[in-house]
């Protein structure tokens, strides 16, 4: 156990060193020589890669808006929006009644894409894909379940030679939305996690080792053997890092894909409420994936800067409308139409003059 504490040490010290402040810079020939508008944003770090393509794509059409980006979590987004040191936010995880009732203005939020947090693990030897239920994965991060040979992972895992490797868990250090995600789920399927940890974007974790960002986790769980993690699915894939099926609400174990993330929402869609603050988790459906959600962004209804607000409408209906092209290459789901055509109208709400 000692070892294990001590490389998840160093491992944290690596990821810390490396995980640097994310920033996206949309910009053209036009924008470099100092003429377009400069729109800063900060958030989640789930979507980054989609709003890296979509602010280098919208900046070639729009030479005059420069759109600058930097992915440190959700919670850190919400923040430097409130403070107005930022123009928009980004969050995985919708804004609680209490952060709206305190904010500086009325802020609104815009469903962009859709994503699916998954379990990533390390152990060397098991080939097979994991299967997860909820209650097993409530009881890793509760610190109730310690080995990777415990019988509660053996009986859904039957025929995988599990070994009695001790399990380290690893999750995030700072605000996040992809923490909101985990924390909504196992919240809703343990009782006793809803009590010990319960859901917010940054929590008191019983166990583990913390690390800032998606790619944060993703370096732990990687580099540690006997580890496990949770990451947007996007992260998982880029690094090459096995994940595990999970339970669903109707029974049956589901992997992570654009199909079954978009069966989540199916039933969110026809239903979604005019704030669009909405939980997809745990949702009903066969081939539902149980740990997806929306990632929005935030702006504030009535901002003092009309001009950066009418750039922002106007980026917002491109990446509704164009922008949800780019989706599936970049390993995200797309929104569901009933959705889009929802928040091309919510759209009007912001004023632009």
């Amino acid at each position: 156990m000692r070892i294990l504490r001590l490389l998840f040490i160093s491992l944290l010290a690596l990821a810390c060193a490396k995980e640097e402040t994310t920033t996206t810079t949309a910009t053209s020939g036009t924008a470099a020589s100092g003429n377009a508008t400069v729109i800063n944003g900060a958030g989640a770090t789930f979507p980054n890669p989609i709003y890296t393509k979509w602010f280098s794509e919208y900046g070639k059409l729009h030479p005059n808006a420069q759109v600058n980006y930097q992915a440190i979590g959700s919670g850190g987004g919400i923040k430097q929006l409130s403070a107005k040191t930022v123009f928009f936010g980004a969050t995985d995880g919708p804004m609680t009644d209490d952060q709206l009732k305190a904010a500086p203005g009325p802020f609104l939020h815009f469903p962009t894409v859709l994503g699916g947090v998954v379990p990533i693990y390390n152990i060397p030897g098991v080939t097979s894909q994991l299967k997860f239920t909820g209650p097993v994965l409530a009881d890793i991060y509760l610190g109730k379940i310690k080995k990777w040979n415990d019988p509660a992972i053996a009986k859904i895992n039957a025929g995988v030679n599990l070994p009695a490797t001790e399990i380290g868990v690893a999750h995030r250090s700072d605000g996040s939305g992809t923490t909101y995600i985990w924390c909504d789920y196992l919240s809703k399927v343990s009782p006793e996690y809803k009590q010990k940890v319960g859901v917010n974007t940054s929590v008191n974790w019983p166990v583990g080792v913390g690390a800032k960002g998606n790619d944060g986790v993703s370096g732990i769980v990687k580099q540690t053997p006997g580890s496990i993690g949770y990451v947007e699915l996007i992260y998982a894939s880029q690094n090459n890092i096995a994940f595990g099926q999970v339970q669903n609400k109707a029974g049956k174990f589901v992997t992570a894909s654009l199909d079954s993330v978009t069966a989540a929402a199916a039933g969110a869609a026809a239903n979604m409420p005019e704030d669009f603050r909405v939980s997809i988790t745990n949702a009903d459906g066969d081939s539902a994936y149980p740990i997806s959600s929306f990632t929005w962004i935030l702006l504030y209804q009535n901002s003092d800067d009309k001009q950066r607000a009418a750039m922002m409408v106007d980026f917002m209906k491109w990446a509704l409308a164009d922008g949800q092209n780019y989706t599936k290459d970049l390993g995200y789901a797309p929104l569901p139409k009933e959705v889009v055509d929802k928040e091309m109208s919510a759209l009007g709400k912001i004023v632009v003059q």
